[in-house]
């Protein structure tokens, strides 16, 4: 089965649309987060990073917001580490003969 990619395109603080490819959603604690790789060039962001936002409902709207604690940010991100590796792991297995 081939995974088809999603195309997000965010507005930066400069009024500059950006491309990133969504990697996944996924909850934490109650809130949805989104992983997103820029496909674009994105100030601070190294080629092989992602960018972890909050997916914030508004009027049934998608807004995509940054996590501005540090702590929280950590957390999500180790959240996303461990469902990437075992979303990774079971690529791996399934399927082989």
């Amino acid at each position: 089965m081939e995974e088809q990619s999603t195309i997000v395109e965010l507005i930066d603080e400069h009024g500059t649309p950006v491309r990133f490819d969504l990697v996944m959603t996924f909850d934490y604690e109650g809130k949805r987060y989104a992983a997103l790789l820029p496909l674009d060039e994105v100030d601070g962001v190294g080629e092989d990073e992602v960018v972890l936002l909050e997916v914030v409902k508004d009027k049934g709207v998608e807004n995509y917001v940054s996590i501005d604690n540090p702590i929280l940010l950590d957390e999500v991100f180790n959240e996303f580490i461990e469902l990437f590796d075992e979303m990774a792991d079971g690529e791996d297995g399934e399927g082989e003969e």
